[in-house]
């Protein structure tokens, strides 16, 4: 059995290392190294396009997309119902909706802002 000096162990495992770490890179691909670890769900917001006059597009990572009503047309849905308790109630959930949307899209650009 030999035993190695000091700075000739310590070449040993660097050059080892090298070469484990060579094998590694050429056996992985660029598209291996390049594919993302976590895929999202299909129903994620990625992203939003519009105003709250002329209308939102919401578009899902799974490349659906849902435009809800404009704002003008939602309205005019919510003043169909009899009384003015589902009325007002109608009105309250579409300026939330809409707000969510607008709050949405503007985090949606700070995140996209933040990695570009």
């Amino acid at each position: 059995m030999t035993i190695l000096k000091r700075g000739a162990s310590a070449a040993l495992l660097l050059a080892l290392s090298s070469a484990a770490g060579i094998l590694t890179a050429a056996t992985l691909s660029p598209a291996d190294a390049a594919r993302p670890f976590w895929t999202p769900p299909p129903d994620t917001i990625t992203r939003i396009e519009g105003n709250k006059l002329d209308g939102f597009t919401v578009f899902h990572f799974d490349g659906s997309s849902i435009s809800p009503p404009t704002d003008s047309e939602a309205r005019a849905e919510c003043d169909e119902y009899d009384r003015r308790l589902q009325r007002v109630r109608c009105r309250t959930e579409v300026r939330v909706w809409y707000d969510g949307l607008g709050d949405t899209k503007r985090a949606l650009r700070l995140a996209w802002l933040s990695r570009h």
